[in-house]
């Protein structure tokens, strides 16, 4: 393999491609799924469910936003929408007040509680099953490494 090349070679654009399909396709099956059958899309799952493992069902918006791989704007209207929606309450963190601590509602607990199984067996017919348990085990840490590369960078 020439390293100094500009180009992809046919391996690189074969992994890159599916990457790709990955990366578009995957989320707006998500979304089709959770919208016919929840009325939420991707990415507001993500954040509910992202809340509900936190300590007290409880996150500082910084850190929330983080954790999504959203931008503070993008978290801060879809808060907006969830607390017109009963599904978050909104407060300054009491341990330092330039933070605002969000914290999910029963409503939103059970909203999640009714998408779960069937988002969930869309993630397993989509991610999983197709992968054999050896697969499983090699997937992860290869997009562990690729995911801390790319977090590093929108850090800078």
């Amino acid at each position: 393999m020439d390293t100094q090349s500009p180009w992809l070679d046919d391996d690189q654009q074969d992994l890159w491609q599916a990457l790709l399909t990955i990366v578009v396709a995957l989320p707006a099956a998500l979304d089709r799924q959770l919208q016919r059958t929840s009325s939420i899309s991707n990415f507001e799952y993500g954040v509910l469910a992202r809340l509900s493992m936190a300590d007290k069902c409880t996150m500082r918006l910084s850190d929330l936003a983080r954790d999504c791989d959203s931008t503070q704007p993008r978290l801060s209207k879809l808060m907006d929408r969830f607390e017109a929606r009963d599904w978050v309450a909104r407060r300054p963190d009491p341990e330092d007040g330039r933070y605002t601590l969000a914290t999910l509602t029963e409503s939103a607990r059970q909203k999640l509680a009714d998408a779960a199984p069937e988002h969930v067996a869309q993630v397993k017919r989509l991610v999983f099953d197709p992968l054999t348990a050896t697969q499983r085990r090699h997937l992860e840490p290869a997009l562990t490494r690729i995911a801390t590369t790319v977090r590093q960078e929108l850090d800078r």
